[in-house]
């Protein structure tokens, strides 16, 4: 067959491309042409200098590979540097600045042209970017994270333009070199969460970590925990690190799963609502806000109407105050459905084959990336045991906090993913509508549900 064969490979991905680009032309074409041709020079020989290879140019943009991200992001910090101090003294609205996006994923190579996914995810991260600035992808973070001299800020989950699924994101602050080791990097000893350990009243040993600085917030734990599995895995990580930055942030591990006690203790929303109380009584909180995560909105809910003098605020997201098995709106076929679900996690949870984790994972996080998803699959096996599992999802499935709503008496804000795909909107719109003057806010786009 003719034409060109083509090739994969795994690689870390720029995309650059002049902010305003066609705005400097229109001011003065020819200075701006003399700019960029300048500055390509100092572009090129930097990508050559660390061992990248330009796969293609067009105008302003530039597309490039490296074999690594840590060598594609000290190139990149490199450009961004050399380019400022050359525009250093032009003013802001005619500088020349590029816009720069990283990726780390699979590439197709035609000729020497780079095609794919992989391609796509870095121009949109480019597209995020600030003038000047460079973006990357959480795949580029887990391998430069404690790498770079400069703070990175998690942005969170971002939907873009033609991208099926929303996409971890970071920015590399270029303007605040890393000097301390109170640097704004989750990999900074701000960072560090401290694991310590307490009883609950019936004698369970639960694990929990204070972690930054500032007023104490509380975290309820949800479906599945691991303190130190979580603070490293790429879907929570960013969460953690923004609600650290301005708050001490309690965490625990509710009984049943993760460092603390598994199997032998009583599960239920009282059991856990207990355990809530235990961490905030060890931790020394005494009036403070609950982010209710989940499966954890019921019981933050609970503990909330137990000590109302404790708690200063209630944010609930992604919650619900009934579970599968009590929802009116269920058939039949939807609850031998459940019933079977308890079944094959108790069958199938431990076995070295993911495949029935996978598709508990899909359901909990549709949009993940194959390495996010393969990561939380690891995180759940980890975490306890088939027949925990089997039990927590029982547990769960028979919530009902309905008639604890009506006496929440703190402030409370509900959010909600429009498009949940484990719990309904109107799941969410239910706690915002029986909470006396609580507000709901819908959040576009599905959810992470855990």
């Amino acid at each position: 067959m003719g034409g060109t064969a083509l090739r994969r490979k795994l690689a870390a991905i720029v995309a650059a491309d002049v902010a305003g680009y066609s705005r400097l032309v229109s001011h003065d074409e020819t200075a701006t042409l003399r700019k960029l041709s300048a500055y390509r020079q100092i572009v090129d020989a930097l990508i050559d200098e660390y061992g990248g290879r330009i796969a293609n140019t067009a105008g302003d943009s530039i597309l490039a590979d490296f074999a690594s991200a840590i060598d594609a992001v000290e190139c990149c910090v490199a450009v961004q540097l050399r380019l400022a101090a050359a525009e250093d003294d032009q003013p802001e609205d005619l500088a020349l600045r590029f816009r720069i996006g990283i990726h780390l994923g699979d590439v197709v190579i035609q000729g020497i042209d780079l095609l794919g996914d992989g391609v796509n995810v870095a121009a949109r991260l480019e597209s995020i970017a600030d003038p000047g600035g460079i973006c990357i992808s959480g795949a580029v973070f887990d391998q430069v994270d404690g790498k770079l001299g400069y703070p990175i800020e998690p942005l969170g989950l971002q939907r873009l333009k033609n991208i099926s699924r929303p996409i971890e994101a970071y920015k590399i602050l270029l303007r605040q070199r890393s000097t301390s080791p109170q640097a704004e990097n989750p990999s900074s000893s701000k960072f560090e969460q401290q694991i310590q350990y307490c009883r609950s009243a019936d004698g369970v040993r639960l694990a929990y970590s204070v972690v930054g600085t500032g007023p104490f917030l509380l975290k309820s734990a949800n479906w599945i925990n691991h303190l130190e599995l979580d603070w490293e895995l790429p879907l929570y990580r960013h969460l953690f690190v923004g609600l650290s930055k301005q708050h001490k942030l309690v965490r625990y591990d509710a009984r049943g799963n993760g460092l603390s006690d598994w199997d032998q203790s009583e599960l239920s929303l009282d059991a856990w609502v207990s355990d809530m109380e235990a961490v905030a009584d060890a931790a020394g909180l005494i009036r403070f806000p609950i982010f209710g995560f989940s499966q954890g909105c019921a019981v933050s809910i609970a503990y909330a109407v137990r000590h109302p003098e404790r708690v200063s605020k209630l944010i609930l997201f992604g919650g619900f105050a009934t579970g599968r098995f009590k929802r009116p709106s269920n058939t039949a076929t939807d609850l031998e459905r459940y019933k079977a679900t308890a079944t094959l996690i108790r069958l199938g949870w431990s076995s070295e084959d993911p495949t029935f984790r996978q598709m508990l994972a899909s359901q909990l996080i549709p949009g993940a990336t194959k390495e996010q998803a393969v990561a939380f699959n690891e995180m759940q096996r980890r975490s306890l045991s088939a027949e925990s599992a089997a039990r927590y999802y029982e547990t769960v499935s028979n919530f009902d906090v309905r008639d604890l709503l009506p006496q929440v008496s703190v402030p409370t804000l509900v959010l909600h993913f429009r498009e949940d795909a484990m719990v309904p909107i109107e799941e969410g719109r239910l706690i915002g509508a029986k909470i006396p003057n609580a507000r709901f806010v819908s959040l576009p786009g599905r959810t992470i549900s855990l």
